[in-house]
C-alpha cells in the first residue's frame, strides 16, 4: 500500500475515533443536565443510539448518502451490493458506485467508519431535546428512521454530489449535514411531545428545572471539545498537514470565544456567571465554526465564537419564553448555531485559504452570491428534514406511543422505563440557612442563577 493512503487511513481513523468518543460527551453533558431521576434513562439513549445509527447508516444510509443517482438520492451500491469503490491495496478508484466520494483515497471502510460516526453523531443530538418525556422505544424507532432515511437523504444533496453541491453550497464538516440536521429534527420533536410536566404554568411562568449534576455536565464539555479536534480536522479526510493546522485554530479560537462572551452576556442577562451557559457557549462556537473551519481566517473564527456564544444564550431564553421546553439547549446549541455557521460561510470565506475554491463571502468582496446558496441550503433541509422528522414522531405517536404517562414522568423515567436508578444509595442533603441573619431568599436566588441551563 502507497505510504500516503497508509498515512492518510491512519489519520482518518483516528480522527474517526474521537468522533465517536463524543457520544461520551453527549452522554455526560445531557445526563448532568438531566434531574436524577431521569439519569440512567439519558445514559442509556445516548448508549444505544450509536449501535441503532450504525444499524441504519450500514442497511441503508451510506448508499443513499454516497451511492450514485440523481441530484436528489443515491441510486448506486445500496446495501453495499455493488462492492468497494477503493481497492484495498492502492486506494484507486474502480467501480464507480461511490464517485461522490472517490476524492479521497483511503479504503472504503475507513470512509464508511468515518461517515459513520457523523451519522451517530446526528442522532444524539435529538436525545437531548426530548429528555425526560419520551419512551425509550420510541427514541429507538425515531433514531432509526432518521439514519436510515433523513440524514442520508440531506447528506447526498450536500456530500453525496446532490443538488445543493451542484449549485454550491458549502459545508465542510457538517454543520448543516450533522448538527442542522439534528436540530431541525429535534425541533420536531420537542412541538409533537411538548414541555415537561411543570415546566411551565398556566399562568404563563417559567419554572426552572435545574440539572443534578455539573461535574458530569463539565467532564461531557470537555469530552466534546477533544472529539471536536477529530470532527473538524478530520474532515480533510487527508493527513494534509497545513489544512489540519488551519482548521485546528480556528476550531478552538471559535471554541474559547464562545465560551467567553456567552458567559459575560449571561452574568448581564441572568445577574450570575452561569455554569451551564458557559458550556453551551463553547459548543455554539464549535458547532458555528463547524461549516466554515476551512474557509475562513483565525481572525474570523474569533468573531464568528464571539457571535455564537451571545446569540446562544439568547437562544436559549428565546425557547424558553416560546414554551418550546428543551431541557439541555439542543435547539439553541445545534439548530441556531448549525444555521449561523452555514450562513457564516457565505459572509467570512475567503478563497483557496486551505486550498479549496470556495469563493469569497460577502465581507470579503465576494458579494451576496454565496451567501445565497447557503442561505438557499438551510431552507431546503430545514424544510424536508422538519417535515419528514414531524411525519415520523407523529406516526410513533399514532402507532406505538410517544410519551411517557403523567406518573412514570412525575416518578422518574429510571424506574418507570429501566426499571434501576443511577444513585439508588443516595441523598439529597439541603442546607440549612435559617442561622443566617441576612434577608436572603435561598430558594429564589437558585432559581434566578438556574434559568437557562442546557446543553
Amino acid at each position: 500500500m502507497d505510504s500516503k493512503v497508509m498515512l492518510d487511513t491512519l489519520w482518518v481513523l483516528i480522527t474517526g475515533f474521537l468522533v465517536f468518543f463524543m457520544n461520551l460527551g453527549f452522554a455526560t453533558v445531557e445526563s448532568g443536565f438531566a434531574r436524577s431521576k431521569n439519569c440512567v434513562n439519558i445514559l442509556s439513549k445516548n448508549f444505544i443510539v450509536f449501535a441503532v445509527s450504525s444499524l441504519g447508516f450500514l442497511l441503508l444510509g451510506w448508499g443513499l448518502m454516497f451511492g450514485d443517482g440523481n441530484g436528489f438520492i443515491g441510486l448506486k451500491g445500496l446495501f453495499f451490493a455493488s462492492g468497494a469503490d477503493n481497492s484495498p491495496a492502492t486506494g484507486e478508484a474502480y467501480s464507480g458506485v461511490y464517485s461522490a466520494i472517490s476524492w479521497t483515497g483511503v479504503p472504503l471502510w475507513a470512509k464508511f467508519f468515518f461517515q459513520l460516526v457523523f451519522c451517530g453523531t446526528a442522532a444524539t443530538i435529538v436525545s437531548g431535546a426530548v429528555a425526560e418525556r419520551i419512551k425509550y422505544l420510541s427514541f429507538i424507532l425515531f433514531s432509526f428512521v432518521l439514519t436510515l432515511v433523513i440524514y442520508p437523504i440531506v447528506g447526498h444533496w450536500i456530500w453525496g454530489g446532490g443538488f445543493l453541491a451542484s449549485l454550491g453550497m458549502f459545508d465542510f464538516a457538517g454543520g448543516t449535514v450533522v448538527h442542522s440536521v439534528g436540530g431541525w429534527a429535534a425541533l420536531a420533536g420537542v412541538l409533537v411531545l411538548g414541555p415537561r410536566v411543570g415546566k411551565y404554568t398556566k399562568d404563563g411562568k417559567i419554572h426552572p428545572i435545574p440539572g443534578h449534576n455539573m461535574s458530569l455536565a463539565t467532564i461531557g464539555a470537555f469530552v466534546l471539545w477533544l472529539g471536536w479536534f477529530g470532527f473538524n480536522p478530520g474532515s480533510t479526510m487527508a493527513a494534509d498537514p497545513a489544512a489540519i493546522s488551519h482548521i485546528v485554530m480556528t476550531t478552538n479560537t471559535a471554541g474559547i470565544m464562545g465560551i467567553l462572551v456567552s458567559t459575560i452576556v449571561a452574568w448581564i442577562a441572568v445577574g450570575k456567571p452561569d455554569l451551564g451557559m458557559s458550556i453551551n457557549g463553547l459548543l455554539a462556537g464549535l458547532v458555528g465554526i463547524t461549516p466554515c473551519c476551512a474557509y475562513v481566517s483565525v481572525g474570523s473564527s474569533l468573531v464568528i465564537g464571539a457571535i455564537s456564544g451571545a446569540v446562544v444564550v439568547l437562544a436559549v431564553i428565546m425557547f424558553d419564553r416560546l414554551r418550546l421546553d428543551d431541557p439541555v439547549g439542543a435547539l439553541s446549541v445545534h439548530l441556531v448555531n448549525g444555521v449561523l455557521g452555514t450562513l457564516f460561510v457565505g459572509l467570512f470565506a475567503e478563497d483557496g485559504i486551505t486550498g479549496v475554491a470556495t469563493g469569497n463571502g460577502l465581507f470579503f468582496g465576494g458579494g451576496l452570491a454565496l451567501l445565497g446558496r447557503q442561505a438557499l441550503g438551510v431552507v431546503c433541509v430545514g424544510a424536508f428534514v422538519f417535515a419528514a422528522s414531524w411525519l415520523v414522531f407523529k406516526a410513533i405517536k399514532a402507532t406505538v406511543g410517544l410519551r411517557v404517562s403523567v406518573h412514570e414522568e412525575v416518578a422518574g423515567l429510571d424506574i418507570g422505563e429501566h426499571g434501576n436508578l443511577a444513585y439508588p444509595d443516595f441523598v439529597t442533603a439541603r442546607t440549612n440557612y435559617s442561622h443566617i441573619s441576612q434577608d436572603i431568599n435561598v430558594d429564589s436566588h437558585r432559581a434566578a442563577v438556574s434559568a437557562g441551563k442546557g446543553r
